[in-house]
């Protein structure tokens, strides 16, 4: 049974009827107040977190955050376990279609006003807003951005196999893994052994195969796109990288072998940008690997995109309300987006945030670019395996079979493409 079917059983009719009702006004004196949960506690997650927790005090707030460390499912059963006590944190992270799903169980803010105040929503992307504004009213705010199919390639597995250019096609990507395989590279394709990873490699293959059925199977799971041509290539081109990968670490994170990539002992990265964040918060140089887009078929940048977000729960506090409200408002401030972005190697929601000065990488720079330019010839998609496409219980149902795809490798591509359709139906 998913979290989202417990949750749903367990809240379902406790908020139908409750209203919308927007930030309070000025309360006068009070000092504002705001209570948190994210489960960003560590590392350059939790360096960022705090962070933006030091400038909500610096403007004489009081910020009571609560990390919930571990997967995002930990995180929604404390959330849960308050909505169901009747005392939701003024806040929480949340993302992509679990937003409108939770907004049907327990009351939002309506931030209107403020996003209005601000101008953000002219500064966001629209397929990005959408998500943020179930029912057509703002009731969360969209943090950061990632593209979860980077590639990140080791210099030192580069040098041994004599290369010095990123692959731009699956075509190149695998000419490149077979150069490190036969100069040395043990692992041509860094992994760690968790769902989200393997979701990942499955997600920036289909999407650099074909942007466009991705949208169809993914996204709007359309039978004939979940059964056509390039699901099966996809699942082809993940058994080629699985059999790059290291098969010895299973249920590792992928940080764990960090060292190792560095070292030239796994060649490419397939990650979020938040991987730079990782690598650099470890010790490592820009110096030690290199960013790009993933592989796109079609040359032009696909941008799977994964946003982290905070959705704001109705509080009767004037302190909490007043708390909301300024964290509202730092959220959208460019200058809290540039702080927390370039601590995670993240990129900024705001679009009209100039990456040209200090503190920002190349990759990040890549990254934006790559945004700009897939929103342009619409190859921005959401992420599967980050919970942006499909709500948790579809989500897991697709990941299911994708994850035993990678670790049996008796299961054909044929049989993968017929599996992932009929999970597809069964979770409807």
């Amino acid at each position: 049974m998913t979290i989202t079917v417990t949750r749903r059983r367990l809240l379902a009719g406790s908020a139908a009827a409750l209203a919308l009702p927007a930030f309070a006004r000025a309360q006068g004196a009070v000092t504002p107040r705001l209570t948190a949960i994210s489960q960003w506690s560590a590392g350059s997650d939790g360096a960022a977190i705090t962070a933006l927790g030091k400038k909500f005090e610096e403007k004489g707030g009081i910020w009571q955050h609560s990390p919930v460390p571990g997967f995002t499912t930990e995180m929604m059963n404390k959330l849960r376990a308050q909505i169901i006590a009747g005392d939701p944190p003024a806040c929480s992270q949340l993302k992509g279609p679990e937003i409108a799903a939770w907004s049907k169980i327990a009351p939002t803010v309506d931030l209107d006003a403020v996003v209005a105040a601000a101008g953000y929503e002219k500064v966001v992307a629209p397929d990005l807003a959408k998500l943020h504004k179930p029912g057509g009213k703002w009731i969360a705010l969209p943090l950061q951005i990632y593209s979860t199919n980077m590639l990140f390639l080791s210099k030192r597995a580069m040098d041994k196999a004599k290369a010095d250019k990123a692959p731009v096609t699956w075509a190149e990507f695998n000419d490149l893994a077979e150069k490190m395989k036969s100069a040395g590279v043990a692992y041509p394709v860094a992994n760690g052994g968790t769902r989200p990873d393997d979701g990942q490699k499955f997600e920036a293959a289909l999407a650099g195969i074909s942007p466009a059925s991705y949208r169809a199977a993914i996204m709007d799971l359309d039978k004939k796109a979940l059964e056509g041509p390039e699901i099966k290539a996809a699942f082809t081109q993940v058994r080629k990288i699985a059999d790059w990968m290291d098969p010895n670490v299973g249920a590792q994170h992928f940080s764990t072998n960090l060292k190792r990539f560095v070292d030239g002992d796994m060649g490419m990265m397939i990650m979020g940008g938040w991987a730079q964040g990782v690598l650099r918060n470890a010790g490592f140089k820009f110096e030690d690997f290199m960013i790009a887009p993933g592989p796109s078929d079609n040359g032009k940048p696909v941008f799977l995109l994964n946003a982290d977000a905070f959705i704001f729960w109705q509080r009767k506090e004037a302190d909490l309300q007043a708390g909301q409200k300024l964290m509202a408002q730092l959220v959208m401030d460019p200058a809290i987006q540039t702080m927390y972005s370039q601590i995670t190697g993240s990129i900024p929601v705001r679009t009209d945030v100039d990456l040209s000065g200090e503190g920002w990488s190349d990759g990040q720079r890549t990254t934006a670019a790559a945004l700009k330019d897939a929103i342009a010839s619409n190859q921005a998609v959401l992420s599967l395996a980050h919970n942006m496409a499909q709500e948790n219980g579809m989500t897991a149902s697709m990941i299911d079979v994708i994850t035993e795809y990678v670790k049996n490798k008796t299961i054909k591509p044929e049989q993968a493409a017929t599996r992932l359709a009929d999970a597809v139906e069964s979770a409807r």
